[in-house]
């Protein structure tokens, strides 16, 4: 299945220990840019966007990954989020997929028309450490959401999720931090997310390593290309037969 990133809006204000060495105000320092500053980019419109035919620039069948640099339920784009929720209701042809730090603010800024949730959009709540995974959770499964993810990037410390991964969660998907400032990713972590995940039935990923990986009591610093590398390596992702 063919992706494509939309960011209809770029930069985000930290809100929780997870923001603290974001990538995107890392990318946005080397330019000199405020990321603080959140503003709309050239491709607000590109779900809706046509080629010179008359096709859609992305084709059907696509997976839209989307604000991937901001939060979708970002404060400061409430002007603008209804236009964006009219263009992924216009195109039930793609899956939109995006993640959030904000999920208590899905209940307000939902389309009139969301009911159970749209069929071709998955929301990902973002956990980092316990007492978010408590805060958020809650509010997460009891939202009305067609698909839900579970996202432990960066992981922080040692998480029990065994109460909420039976709630319909789709994937559990968990990673370490990247950047020079990356805090330290315990393999014991990941592997006990991955325990409650294979007991609860849920598909999980181990998507990268992060800059600091610590197995068996040792350090390893880790570039950034293998960091998505060596997680795969691990061999640590799980997919139920059922599925």
């Amino acid at each position: 299945m063919p992706s494509v990133s939309w960011n209809p809006w770029h930069g985000c204000r930290k809100i929780s220990a997870g923001c603290e060495h974001c990538y995107v105000y890392r990318g946005d320092a080397r330019y000199g840019r405020d990321p603080s500053v959140p503003a709309k980019t050239a491709s607000f419109r590109l779900p809706v966007a046509r080629r010179r035919g008359g096709a859609y620039r992305i084709p059907s069948g696509s997976t839209v990954y989307t604000c991937f640099t901001s939060d979708f339920l970002l404060e400061e784009a409430d002007d603008w989020r209804a236009e964006a929720w009219e263009m992924i209701r216009s195109r039930p042809d793609l899956h939109f997929f995006f993640v959030t730090k904000r999920i208590e603010r899905l209940p307000v800024n939902l389309p009139p028309d969301w009911g159970a949730g749209y069929e071709h959009v998955t929301i990902a709540c973002t956990v980092e450490n316990q007492d978010r995974a408590d805060f958020r959770l809650p509010i997460f499964l009891a939202s009305p959401i067609a698909h839900r993810h579970i996202v432990c990037e960066p992981l922080l410390e040692k998480i029990e999720l065994s109460a909420y991964l039976t709630r319909g969660i789709e994937q559990l998907s968990v990673g370490g931090e990247s950047g020079p400032q990356a805090r330290p990713c315990h393999f014991d972590w990941v592997l006990g997310l991955r325990r409650q995940a294979v007991e609860a039935g849920v598909p999980f990923v181990f998507r990268q390593t992060g800059a600091n990986f610590v197995k068996d009591g040792r350090l390893y610093r880790i570039p950034r290309p293998l960091q998505h590398e060596q997680a795969r390596k691990a061999g640590l992702d799980f997919l139920p037969q059922s599925r």
